[in-house]
């Protein structure tokens, strides 16, 4: 077997790369389109021909090239670290943290259109973004604001399906329920068994799919949230209203402060590339010709796990625990002693740690500036700084943890709660209804690209015993 040289040069070779595409394509991204053209679609019908030439060059010219070494530690360790995925929305780097088609979070929240000088991006933005690699305009997000404003009626079924589940069933159970129930008006399914469609133009029932679902995930979201926790009081959408500030209205949330918290939510909840378990479930379903609905419930089961998005609703459990216990006015060295307590017990603290990230997650960066900004005298937040300062050090000493540093979730519940929405069990499905601005926009990317069924090969411990005596 000839490897084309040792992981760790790999990897240094891996973030120079992201690092020289970053600065490279950022001062092309970083320019705001002055097209006077609103329609996304149309944008995206003179962008998909030469992104299909550079794929098919990619692969005649260098198909053959090595990207890296492939060790048993990555077969028995969830494939950490293998580079086998084409996600063209997002790139991760272990230092600088998620990148949207080159831009990093700071970079997006100065030049994409906010609802309000100084505000935070529009979420209409970023999908623009996702999708073309170019900087909207303000009217371009306020056009693609209509457009998914008059996709977002539900039909009744969905919620006749949600509504024959318990009330008490988990919000993520009956989230993904009513994606599915979605499912039933698939224009790419329609598309499929009637034949009418040519594979190179799989992307266009594909984007009328992706928009629409898009559209409808916040109002089932909702609906989810005032079945389970305001007495099954709906409040319908209102198509005045941007994609963010009519989600957190549809919850029942209209302080302006919530308004543009949710746009920063789901703005930096959209997208984190295409090696994590949600997204890999949907870009791995979706490689099978499923349709984003389908791909999309079955993200959003991964994302349920205890290990990916359920994380969120387990650090504010965790944070209120550490106030039962100690009270809010804790010191530094009670906190020591609550964290040393946890990870005593065998358990983790949560939101601490990932699995890519060897810094702290500019996503958590980025909230803790808006709680500094809007609520710098909350407890919650004053007790999430203060394990900021104390949890990294403890966790280094501990020596078992590759990063020590806070994720995203370590920051999420506390803006949350303090606004008002306290049902932890419910963060996930915010999460969920993020996510389907990033999962959605490479489905569209999947099938403009021609993407084939994923297939890894996989062997069992005989095969790696057999191997490990025959490479000695």
């Amino acid at each position: 077997m000839v490897f084309l040289r040792s992981v760790s040069a790999i990897s240094r070779l891996r973030s120079q790369l992201v690092k020289q595409s970053s600065l490279s394509n950022s001062a092309r991204w970083l320019q705001t389109q002055g097209s006077s053209e609103l329609d996304l679609k149309s944008q995206l019908e003179e962008i998909i021909p030469e992104q299909q030439d550079r794929l098919k060059k990619l692969k005649s010219q260098h198909g053959t090239v090595p990207v890296g070494n492939i060790t048993v530690d990555m077969v028995l360790g969830g494939m950490r670290g293998m580079t086998g995925l084409l996600w063209e929305t997002s790139l991760l780097d272990a230092e600088e943290g998620i990148r949207f088609r080159g831009m990093s979070i700071p970079e997006c929240q100065k030049v994409l259109p906010a609802a309000q000088p100084g505000g935070e991006p529009l979420p209409e933005g970023l999908l623009w973004l996702l999708l073309t690699g170019k900087v909207p305009n303000r009217e371009q997000v306020d056009a693609l604001s209509k457009e998914l404003a008059s996709r977002a009626a539900v039909p009744d079924y969905v919620y006749k399906a949600i509504n024959a589940l318990p009330s008490t069933a988990h919000p993520m159970t009956q989230f993904a329920s009513g994606v599915m129930a979605l499912q039933v008006e698939s224009e790419f399914q329609k598309a499929y068994e009637k034949g009418v469609v040519h594979k190179s133009k799989f992307w266009e029932p594909t984007f009328e799919d992706a928009l629409n679902l898009i559209a409808r995930v916040p109002v089932v979201a909702s609906y989810v949230y005032r079945r389970m926790f305001k007495d099954g009081s709906i409040i319908p959408l209102d198509d005045s209203l941007d994609y963010g500030a009519n989600f957190s209205h549809m919850l029942g949330f209209d302080s302006p402060q919530m308004k543009e918290l949710m746009r920063l939510y789901i703005t930096i909840h959209s997208d984190h590339e295409g090696g994590n378990v949600s997204a890999h479930a949907g870009h791995l379903v979706g490689s099978a010709l499923s349709d984003p609905y389908l791909s999309f419930a079955a993200a959003l089961n991964g994302l349920a796990g205890p290990l990916h998005g359920l994380a969120n609703q387990e650090v504010l459990l965790w944070i209120k625990s550490v106030v039962e216990e100690c009270g809010e006015n804790i010191s530094k060295e009670q906190l020591k002693d609550y964290v040393w307590k946890t990870l005593n017990s065998g358990k983790v603290v949560p939101g601490y740690g990932h699995g890519v990230l060897r810094k702290t997650d500019p996503r958590y960066v980025c909230q803790r500036e808006f709680a500094l900004k809007h609520l710098p005298d909350d407890p919650l937040f004053q007790l999430v700084s203060k394990l900021y300062e104390v949890v990294p050090p403890i966790l280094t000493e501990l020596g078992k943890v590759k990063n020590p540093w806070p994720n995203v979730d370590a920051h999420s519940g506390v803006l949350l709660n303090y606004y008002g929405l306290t049902e932890a069990r419910y963060y996930t499905v915010l999460f969920g209804v993020s996510r389907s601005l990033g999962i959605c926009s490479q489905l569209i990317w999947d099938r403009a690209l021609g993407l084939p069924l994923e297939r890894p090969k996989s062997v069992n411990m005989d095969w790696l015993d057999k191997f490990m005596s025959l490479s000695r």
